[in-house]
């Protein structure tokens, strides 16, 4: 923890910044699920794009400040961070493919569950009995919108749930790498880490003639525009979401996640025609209110140590 905290205008720029951001994240994953639908491009070779692009926008810059690999301090650890979030995004991309944007995200939204969960099993973190209750409703939400949907698209509606684990794990190795490396650094090695991962996924499930792994060039000029604009906004959006939690706490910044949930609605309804039934937002608004509930108790236990301390 900062020994100061920020600056209250710094902390509303956070925020700003933060909820820009969330609304415009889920453009990445309509467009995964475009180049799948009209593109009939697999979600694995749209995943290795992401991360192709999102390396190859951010080189100019690395390479300007950085001053390249030699200057990485944790290169490896780097990558493995890349290989995780490039395994979330192609568990992502393959459900957006199948299933309605809100479902997905809805289901997604199990991950902050899960990191209290791990946080308390492996970082010894006190978790009350309130927050336990919290993750049990929250998933009894989830359950909600899982189980229509398991109906319809079988195990592919568990897919959100094991990205959610993915980026738990992507999470805790941020938390361990700390800021030995700067964010551009970070971003710059997961896109290496996650270009190769998915290179070596693709070549692996083509090979075994799994149709999501099928590799192949965009069909149209169009798909190609859509491509670039999937790991530029992949690379640079998430170096600004690094900038947002430079300028508010984690704690103020948390609950704006969820703006995911209304853009990822609207872009399912504008470009697909995807609106979610009325049992479905129930699940939505439990696993929203679960989460926010467990995101003010942790903001309360923070304050709590702060007057101890």
């Amino acid at each position: 923890m900062p020994p100061h905290p920020p600056a209250p205008e710094s902390s509303v720029k956070g925020m700003a910044l933060m909820a820009s951001c969330m609304i415009v994240l889920p453009m990445m994953d309509a467009i995964a699920k475009y180049m799948a639908t009209f593109e009939t491009m697999s979600p694995g070779q749209v995943t290795f794009y992401r991360f192709l692009v999102q390396l190859i926008v951010l080189a100019p810059l690395f390479f300007w400040t950085v001053g390249g690999f030699g200057q990485v301090k944790r290169p490896w650890m780097n990558m493995l961070r890349g290989a995780l979030h490039a395994g979330a995004s192609l568990m992502f991309f393959t459900a957006v493919k199948y299933m309605p944007l809100a479902d997905v995200f809805a289901i997604y939204f199990v991950e902050p569950f899960m990191l209290t969960i791990m946080s308390a099993l492996f970082l010894g973190e006190k978790v009350g009995w309130r927050r336990w209750l919290a993750i049990l409703v929250g998933f009894g939400g989830a359950m909600i919108v899982i189980q229509p949907s398991f109906e319809i698209f079988g195990w592919t509606s568990l897919l959100p749930v094991a990205c959610a684990a993915l980026f738990t794990l992507y999470l805790f190795l941020n938390r361990a790498l700390g800021d030995a490396d700067s964010p551009l650094t970070m971003q710059m090695m997961s896109g290496v880490g996650g270009t190769a991962f998915m290179g070596g996924v693709l070549l692996a499930g083509d090979g075994l003639g799994i149709a999501d792994f099928d590799m192949s060039l965009p069909a149209s000029s169009l798909g190609i525009v859509l491509l670039l604009i999937l790991g530029s906004l992949s690379g640079y959006v998430h170096l600004l979401v690094v900038r947002a939690f430079r300028m508010a706490s984690v704690s103020l910044l948390a609950p704006f996640q969820y703006f995911e949930i209304i853009s990822a609605t609207v872009l399912g309804y504008l470009l697909f025609s995807d609106f979610p039934t009325p049992s479905k937002w129930l699940g939505i608004a439990i696993i929203v209110a679960s989460g926010l509930f467990i995101i003010w108790r942790e903001q309360q236990r923070n304050r709590m140590q702060e007057t101890v301390a």
